[in-house]
């Protein structure tokens, strides 16, 4: 008896045991590193034509605004700083482009766990997460040129800018994927609602502490830590937030008139 109640807790609904959701879980792990491994290569391949293109925020500014005293060149301080940006380039870009393969194998992971209705959201989940990560790096490389004028602008008017090529890739990196996981929070919100862990009415109730939270947060994930990065990406967390709650509001009640015309 014993051991037949223990090999039921082993097993879900589904069939599954314990170990065959590790199984499970090794081969999308394998096969999300191989996804960012092959987009790594793809980046090393056009490392070049990617860095070019990682610049020309910087390269512009120094035009416009001559007396920044910068000519829009990067700069290799020691002799493993030109591997170590390449690198970096190529993970965080191999991390980018495997992103569609990350999300689907994330996706497929829970699936098993969730119902019948449920699973009808896997390509709408898929898409505007594509499509949300994809404006919020939009906007960061669009933000990042105002954002080091800022902080330039607060060098003096004495002092000549000379940017490592390594601290330079890393504040554009990190600020696109900031920008780009933080546009992805109103799946989580709208997420959250649908398995009943909140609900509208609660999340529209706490919105002045939800916006507290949000700036907080964008706050600290961005790189740079100026106040125009903040707001560019305070506020349109803070929209989508209240977009993410009529969205859910929506799926709600559409889950609820089915239900009830179910029972009719």
């Amino acid at each position: 008896m014993a051991l037949n109640s223990r090999n039921k807790s082993d097993t879900d609904q589904h069939g599954m045991s314990l170990i065959q959701h590790l199984a499970e879980l090794r081969m999308r792990l394998i096969r999300s590193i191989l996804a960012v491994a092959l987009g790594a290569a793809g980046v090393l391949a056009f490392y070049d034509p990617v860095l070019r293109f990682l610049t020309k925020p910087y390269r512009d500014l120094c035009e416009r605004r001559p007396e920044f005293k910068c000519d829009g060149s990067l700069f290799a301080l020691g002799p493993l700083d030109g591997l170590s940006a390449r690198m970096k380039v190529a993970g965080y870009g191999g991390l980018i482009l495997a992103l569609p393969v990350l999300l689907w194998q994330i996706w497929r992971f829970i699936v098993p766990a969730l119902n019948k209705k449920e699973r009808r959201y896997t390509i709408p989940f898929i898409a505007s997460s594509l499509v949300l990560f994809g404006l919020g790096c939009s906007l960061a490389y669009w933000t990042l040129s105002k954002a080091l004028q800022f902080l330039i602008s607060w060098s003096g008017t004495e002092v000549n800018q000379a940017f490592q090529i390594t601290k330079y890739l890393s504040l554009v990196t990190l600020m696109v994927l900031a920008f780009g996981i933080g546009f992805l929070s109103p799946l989580l919100i709208v997420f959250l609602q649908l398995v009943g862990v909140l609900t509208p009415r609660t999340l529209l109730k706490q919105w002045r502490y939800a916006i507290v939270i949000i700036f907080f947060v964008a706050a600290v994930i961005t790189p740079s830590g100026d106040p125009i990065t903040l707001m560019a990406l305070g506020i349109p967390l803070t929209v989508l937030y209240f977009v993410a709650i009529l969205v859910g509001f929506l799926v709600i009640r559409r889950r609820g008139d089915n239900s009830n015309a179910t029972k009719k």
